[in-house]
């Protein structure tokens, strides 16, 4: 089967409490299954064309986070367009951490470059390091998350 998107693709994710964030897929296999993906707000009402959005830059994203291919697939999550001009090198595989709460010991875990579900290496890594936590995000997971992180209500959690 062919996928409907490779790295360098935009796409719009439905929020829960209504309108869109939007991502992009940083790395993919052939395979599909586990991508890494930026994701960027702030809340929109409509998914955005892709002249609006593709000149967003890494250090724009408010995540980044390995997450399932799914809605991508099925079409829950909008495909808006390929990048004009993707260069892979500036959208790096960020290293995560990994924490055992009860030990309070943390490791450094670096995926693979060409693979976004394979670790490449671990290390240890202070327990208070605040590198995004190493986790498998599914699409519904991932929309609540953006959902919390772009809500208008200033009662809600961050």
């Amino acid at each position: 089967m062919k996928l409907p998107y490779r790295e360098g693709t935009w796409f719009g994710v439905p929020l829960r409490k209504g309108g869109f964030a939007v991502g992009v897929v940083a790395r993919a296999t052939a395979k599909g299954k586990v991508i890494l993906c930026y994701f960027f707000g702030p809340r929109r009402e409509t998914v955005p064309p892709l002249g609006d959005i593709e000149r967003l830059e890494p250090t724009d994203s408010i995540r980044v986070i390995r997450v399932g291919d799914l809605s991508l697939i099925d079409g829950d999550w909008q495909i808006i367009g390929q990048a004009t001009s993707w260069k892979r090198s500036d959208w790096p595989m960020p290293a995560f951490v990994r924490k055992d709460d009860l030990s309070r010991k943390a490791w450094r875990i670096q995926y693979s470059d060409d693979d976004p579900s394979a670790i490449d290496h671990g290390e240890p890594e202070h327990y208070e390091s605040t590198l995004e936590r190493d986790a498998m995000f599914g699409a519904g997971a991932a929309e609540i998350v953006l959902t919390e992180l772009l809500s208008t209500d200033p009662h809600s959690s961050r």
